[in-house]
Formats: C-alpha cells, structure tokens, sequence
C-alpha cells in the first residue's frame, strides 16, 4: 500500500469534465414504472434519494450490525452507519470522475437495504433454508421486492416507485444475472452493463467495510496490531512511515492516521483506474458503457492485491475470532429455529404475513417477514417462542 500511495503523489488523476460525457443525465432516465410529474427543485434521483432515507427498511438497518454489537462498545459501525460511510466515499469518487452524484449516493443508501438479520451469515442461512424448498434468498433481489412492494407509504403506487436506473442498481451492482436463470428480471437489461454509477457501488463498499472492520477491530481489543503490520506488509510500511514522523504519539492515533491513508490510497486507485479504463475504452456516453465487454469501473492490479490483502486477515483474524464466531453461530441458530417455527404453524406470523401466506408459498412468505426483522427483534421473537437459550446480543461477520 505504501508503493501504492507513492504513485498517488507521482500521477495527477486527468480533470473530468463535469458531468463527463458517460455520466448518467436525469433526462435520460427511462423513468418510473408509474409516471409522475417532475418536481419543481429535485432532480428524480435526487427525489429517489430521498424515499430511500425516508423507508421504513432504511430505519431498520440502525437495529442490524455490521460486525461487531453494542457488548462491545457504543461505537461500532451498525448496518445504517456503514451505508453513510459507504456514501460518503461513493460520493467522493463519483464527483472526481465527473459522474452523477446523486443517483451514486442513491445507490449507495440503498444497497444494504434487503440485509436480513446477522449480516451476510444471516443471507447464507436463509438462501440455505430457501434452497431447500426450491427458493433462494439474495439481499440484493429482495431490496428490490422492498422498494417494489414492501414499503407502503404513498396513495398513487405501491413501493417507493424509484427509477428504473436506481431500481436496476440495486440488483445489478455487484454481479450480472443471466435473463434464462432469472426471467423475472428481464426488464433490467440483463445483456448490458449498468452505468458506471451502479459499477463503483460494489468497490466503495469494500473500501468501506475492509478499512472500518479493522478500526472496530481494534476498539473491541480483538486486532493483534503487531501481528497485523507483519501479515500485512503494505499496512505495516504505511504505519512505520506515520510512527516515524509522530515519535512519542498515542499508538491507536498512530493506527488511525495509517488506515486513512490506506483509504484515500484505495479510493484514489479506484477513481485513476476506472477513469483510465473508460478512456482506453474510448467510452463517450452511457450506452458505451452499458454495452462494454466487462465493467470499467474497479482497482488497478497492484491495489486489487492489497485490498485482497486486508479482506484476507480480515476473514481469518476478525470474522474468524471464537468471540464473533460463538455469538454468530449461536444467532444464526435462532434464526433457523424461527423459520422453521413459522414454516410449520399457521397463524403464528402477524396478520398481514398470514394472509400474503394464502397466495403465495409459506416458506417465501417466511423469508419476507424474517428478512425485515432487526436483530433483536429475532431474538425477542425466538425468546418469546422458545425462552431463554442463551442468545443474548450477536456479533455477526460479514
């Protein structure tokens, strides 16, 4: 990572014109499944941004964690404060490379928003659950039955009726679907790529959760730093070089100033390398980009290998660690017991769950209403049903 921030200093990233020709224009929006007028002072991403922030799904992501809970400490990343994180850094980016910037942070707000509980241990046990009955569960196809159906606050649509750019995001920003695997999908152009708006979601995400895991690593005493700077080369040049210059400094400030240098490295390389990508492309305009080879937007090699490199210590050290590993298991269990609570009794889900049950299969009804719970919710509910087991607050990895 040092020889990465070398480079930052040694090239300027080219001035983009604002916006640059392959940023994606209001006008150009295919628009809303239900039409509506436009709004006098909110451009409509502006105005999809906004219903997001305004969901209750969005409310919900304060009550689920991100990896580490409040028994910890009170300053841990919740699902809700990464997505601002996530943002911020989204943002960032998509100003220097002359893109939109509002459908970017758009985007950003809502792509943890079909997050069941317990992170991305939670999605594997309900795809898990979901598989065996012939389903599948994926965060990302349902924060789109969420804003397509799920929120219900307006008397002209059902959903928050976002456009179709933003609707096409939040299940294409982090993979391509096959139309023949996912026909109900059909609509999103799923032979084309998304716009480089939807493409750096996914990198900014990563930049996000690999540098904060590790500050909350260290809050909560479970980041061994020594053994960290030496498994981590890159990290640990970064950090002598800033010891070096701050003799005598407190060591967690010492640890703060490396790993912020260690992001604006990351976020730099991702806004020079995507902008090289585009031009050698010879990308003009959005369709351009949508009908590219592969994505352009992404990390040169040299940053890719370091960022592997954090993701690497992270899931053997941190998402590995008896103390997060213990409390996840232990919550996942819940989880299972509950939907296997409600898949077998009638009745036992609220009202409005059980009459969606007698039109649709049980067990997706199932996933729905578990997937919206908050993780203490999911507790209450599985003590309320089972008693107490144990299951006090989770720490969940990603």
């Amino acid at each position: 990572m040092a020889r990465l921030s070398r480079n930052m200093t040694e090239r300027s990233i080219e001035p983009v014109p604002t916006p640059a020709p392959w940023a994606m224009r209001t006008e150009q929006s295919r628009g809303r499944r239900y039409p509506e007028p436009p709004h006098p002072y909110r451009s409509a991403y502006a105005r999809d941004r906004d219903r997001i922030i305004h969901s209750r799904a969005f409310r919900r992501l304060e009550a689920k964690t991100q990896v580490f809970t409040t028994r910890y400490s009170d300053h841990f990343r919740n699902r809700l404060t990464h997505t601002l994180e996530v943002a911020q850094i989204a943002r960032t980016v998509a100003a220097a490379l002359g893109l939109n910037t509002e459908l970017v942070e758009a985007l950003a707000l809502v792509h943890d928003i079909g997050h069941p509980p317990f992170g991305h241990a939670g999605e594997r046990k309900l795809d898990e659950l979901m598989r065996a009955r012939g389903g599948r569960f994926n965060h990302n196809l349902h924060a789109l039955r969420i804003v397509e159906q799920f929120e219900q606050r307006y008397l002209d649509f059902p959903g928050l009726n976002l456009t179709f750019e933003v609707r096409e995001g939040i299940i294409k920003h982090s993979r391509d679907y096959s139309a023949t695997e996912f026909p109900q999908l059909a609509e999103y152009l799923l032979d084309l790529r998304p716009p480089l708006e939807a493409q750096l979601i996914d990198w900014v995400d990563e930049i996000a959760y690999n540098t904060a895991d590790l500050d909350d690593a260290l809050e909560a005493e479970l980041l061994d730093l020594a053994a960290f700077r030496e498994e981590v080369s890159s990290f640990g040049e970064i950090y002598t070089q800033v010891d070096s210059a701050h003799r005598g400094a407190l060591e967690k400030l010492i640890f703060n100033e490396a790993l912020k240098r260690v992001l604006d490295a990351l976020a730099t390389d991702l806004i020079e390398s995507t902008q090289q990508r585009v031009l050698a492309a010879g990308a003009s305009t959005v369709e351009s980009i949508r009908h590219a080879p592969l994505r352009l937007a992404g990390f040169s090699d040299s940053a890719a290998l370091q960022n592997r490199g954090l993701k690497r210590f992270l899931f053997s050290h941190i998402y590995s660690h008896p103390a997060v590993a213990e409390d996840r298991d232990r919550s996942v269990g819940c989880l299972e017991e509950l939907f296997i609570y409600y898949l077998d009794r009638e009745g036992s889900m609220p009202t409005t769950y059980e009459e969606l049950a007698q039109a649709e299969s049980r067990h997706v009804i199932v996933c729905d209403y578990i997937a919206g719970m908050t993780d203490q919710f999911l507790l209450r509910q599985h003590h309320e049903h089972f008693g107490d087991s144990g299951h006090g607050e989770s720490a969940t990895p990603r």
